[in-house]
């Protein structure tokens, strides 16, 4: 009789340290940071697309109950500007006309996370997987596309210099685009005081290219943008 005292009150220990244990994993939090946008060049469709490097901020809203059951939704925004360039094959011999257009783009990418994580001491290290929804939204209506043509090849002159170009501009209607995106990464949090943390991440970013132009085709391929962060955190 006393062993089996002994076993229940082990088995009851063993179950209150585990809660407890649980518990004191848990977090719920709302964190903010900064972040640099980096993604590459890509070509597609007779087109080669540009996006510029730029800066952002994120805000995040998570919850983590255990190691496994962790989720979050975040929203972010940076700035998105687009470069458009005309990649024509097969060149005649007098050269080729290239028509480049640029267009100041604010990128809006809201997205709901996976994030499975483990605790000790005040650390947490973490892994981000997510999907969500990125709108580029153009800042002016209309953009100028130029274009850089061979004389030789318009023959728009008498006497024309050897490699001699005529350039011509127009404005062009913009566009807002609307991709899917798949978001994957992983991170850390360091707790400094209580309540107070500081979140290191790095979160990458897979999508269809965006199409913010209605003179070009976009390279209809995937990017990847990469997002290195730091910021802080809040735990309520």
């Amino acid at each position: 009789m006393r062993l089996h005292s002994s076993l229940l009150s082990l088995a009851l220990w063993f179950f209150f340290a585990t809660v407890a244990s649980v518990a004191a994993a848990a977090q719920t939090d709302l964190g903010g940071g900064l972040y640099g946008a980096f993604s590459g060049t890509i070509t597609g469709n007779g087109t080669q697309q540009s996006p510029a490097n730029q800066a952002g901020g994120i805000i995040e809203l998570r919850h983590i109950a255990n190691p496994v059951l962790g989720f979050e939704g975040t929203y972010s925004f940076n700035r998105a500007n687009q470069t458009y360039t005309s990649h024509p094959g097969g060149c005649p011999a007098f050269g080729c006309s290239i028509s480049t257009e640029s267009v100041s783009t604010n990128a809006h990418e809201i997205t709901g996370d996976w994030i499975p994580s483990l605790h000790f001491a005040n650390l947490r290290p973490f892994a981000v997987l997510g999907v969500g929804l990125l709108l580029d939204v153009p800042a002016n209506g209309q953009a100028t596309v130029t274009t850089t043509s061979p004389c030789e090849g318009l023959q728009c002159c008498p006497q024309c210099a050897a490699g001699s170009t005529v350039t011509t501009t127009s404005s062009s209607p913009t566009q807002t685009s609307a991709k899917a995106v798949f978001v994957y990464g992983a991170g850390l949090d360091w707790g400094l005081l209580p309540h107070i943390g500081l979140r290191l991440q790095y979160r990458g970013n897979l999508y269809s290219a965006p199409n913010v132009t209605k003179v070009f085709s976009s390279a209809s391929t995937f990017s990847h943008t990469a997002e290195p962060m730091i910021g802080a955190y809040f735990k309520f």
